[in-house]
C-alpha cells in the first residue's frame, strides 16, 4: 500500500509559487523542501489558472465545485438505490406492484428542475425565487408545492444574520440634509443612489467594500475594495459610478460616516453635480436599501465561504457583483427580474414610437410593469425645497 500524505496547506503552496515566480527553479526547491519538482510545477500551473493566465484546466474554485457536485451525485444515487430496494422489498412482501401515480411522476420531474435551479443559484434561492424562475420558464405551479418539494429534498435558500454596524460619525462634521427621508424609490435610473461600506473578513485580515446602488433597479453601479477604510475608498466607488453613469443632479444618499462627511468627498460631489444626502447617525433605517444589500451579500456569500487571502476575497466579490447580482439574480422588489433585465425593459418602454410618443407613454390596456415597493420619493426636501430630477 502506498504512503498517504496529508495535503500541503494552501499557504505553503502559495509561498512555493511565489518562490518560483521570484526566480527559483523547482529542481532547486526540491532539494531544499519536501515537495517534488513536478508537484511544484503543478502548483504554479494551477496558480496561473486561478489568475486567468492559463486556460488549459479548471481553477481551484471550479475543482471544489466539481468535487461538491460529485459528492452530491453520489448521495443522490445512494438515496435512489435505497428507495428502489425499499420499493422492491415492499412489492415482494405484499405480492403486488403498484405503478407510480401521475402526480408522483410530475413531482419527481419538478423536483429535478428545482434541484438544477437551486444549484445554479449557488444554493441561495429559496421557494419564492425558485417559483418565480419556474414561471419565467413557463412552468406554472403553486409556490406551496415548490416549498413542499424543497422541504422534502432538504433544499433551502440563504438566510440573513445580524451584521455589526461600522458607521463612525466625525465630531463637528457638517452633514448634508436628508433629501430621501426613508423613501427609497425612483421612477427612472440615475435619479437616486445610495452608498455605504462594510467589512469583509479574510485570513489575512479585514477588507473593506464600498458600494453605490441605483435605487431604481437595485444595480450596483460603483464599488471599490481595499484594506483600509479611508475616504479614498469611497471616492473610488463614486468615481466608478460616475464613469458608468454621469447624470447631473443625481441624489447620493449615505450615512454620516466620517468618509462621507469629509471635505474631499463633498468637493468631489460638487464637481460632479451630485446632490449629497445623509440620514441620522447610527440608524440603519435611514439607509435601509444599502443595509439590505449588505444583508444579501452576507447571506449569499460572506457567511457561506471563507476567504484565506485578500486576493481570493476580491475575486469572489467581483464575481458576485458583476457576474451574479447585477445580471442574473432575481430581485423580488422589482418583479423578480435582474437589475440589468429591469433596466432594459424600462429602456424599451421609453423608446420613441413612430408617432413620436415614448412607448411607456402609450397606454394599451393594463400597465404590465413589474410591481415595485409602494414607496415614493418625497417631492420636498427637509428644507422645503423641491428635488430636481
Amino acid at each position: 500500500m502506498g504512503r498517504h500524505r496529508t495535503p500541503y496547506p494552501a499557504e505553503f503552496r502559495a509561498h512555493m509559487v511565489e518562490l518560483v515566480r521570484a526566480g527559483r527553479r523547482p529542481e532547486d526547491l526540491e532539494k531544499e523542501f519536501e515537495p517534488t519538482a513536478q508537484t511544484i510545477y503543478n502548483w504554479v500551473a494551477q496558480a496561473d489558472r486561478d489568475a486567468g493566465v492559463r486556460h488549459d484546466g479548471l481553477t481551484t474554485a471550479e475543482r471544489q465545485e466539481l468535487t461538491k457536485l460529485r459528492r452530491e451525485n453520489r448521495q443522490l444515487k445512494m438515496e435512489r438505490d435505497i428507495l428502489s430496494q425499499a420499493a422492491a422489498w415492499f412489492a415482494r412482501e405484499t405480492g403486488a406492484v403498484r405503478e407510480a401515480s401521475h402526480h408522483t411522476c410530475s413531482d419527481a420531474q419538478l423536483l429535478a428542475r428545482i434541484r438544477t435551479l437551486h444549484a445554479s443559484s449557488r444554493g441561495t434561492y429559496g421557494a419564492p425565487r425558485i417559483h418565480a424562475q419556474l414561471a419565467r420558464e413557463g412552468v406554472h405551479v403553486g409556490r406551496k408545492r415548490v416549498a413542499r418539494l424543497m422541504r422534502m429534498a432538504g433544499l433551502c435558500g440563504a438566510s440573513r444574520r445580524r451584521w455589526p454596524h461600522t458607521t463612525r460619525p466625525r465630531a463637528g462634521a457638517r452633514r448634508a440634509p436628508d433629501l430621501v427621508r426613508r423613501h427609497f424609490s425612483a421612477d427612472a435610473a440615475n435619479v437616486l443612489r445610495v452608498a455605504d461600506a462594510t467589512y469583509v473578513p479574510t485570513g489575512e485580515g479585514f477588507l473593506y467594500l464600498a458600494v453605490v446602488l441605483d435605487v431604481f433597479s437595485r444595480r450596483v453601479v460603483g464599488w471599490a475594495i481595499s484594506n483600509h477604510l479611508y475616504t479614498e475608498l469611497m471616492l473610488r466607488a463614486l468615481d466608478m459610478a460616475l464613469q458608468q453613469r454621469h447624470h447631473e443632479g443625481v441624489i447620493l444618499h449615505s450615512d454620516q460616516g466620517c468618509q462621507y462627511t469629509s471635505i474631499a468627498f463633498g468637493r468631489r460631489c460638487r464637481e460632479a453635480g451630485v446632490q449629497p444626502s445623509m440620514g441620522t447617525a447610527g440608524d440603519a433605517y435611514d439607509n435601509a436599501m444599502c443595509e439590505s444589500f449588505f444583508g444579501t451579500l452576507a447571506a449569499e456569500l460572506l457567511c457561506r465561504e471563507h476567504f484565506t487571502t485578500h486576493e481570493q476575497a476580491r475575486r469572489r466579490i467581483f464575481c458576485f457583483l458583476e457576474g451574479w447580482y447585477n445580471v442574473r439574480r432575481l430581485h423580488g422588489s422589482i418583479g423578480y427580474c435582474s437589475p440589468l433585465e429591469f433596466e432594459n425593459m424600462h429602456a424599451q418602454k421609453q423608446r420613441p414610437s413612430p408617432r413620436g410618443l415614448s412607448a411607456g407613454g402609450q397606454r394599451r390596456g393594463r400597465e404590465k410593469r413589474p410591481a415595485a415597493r409602494p414607496w415614493t420619493t418625497r417631492d420636498s426636501t427637509s428644507s422645503g425645497g423641491s428635488i430636481a430630477y
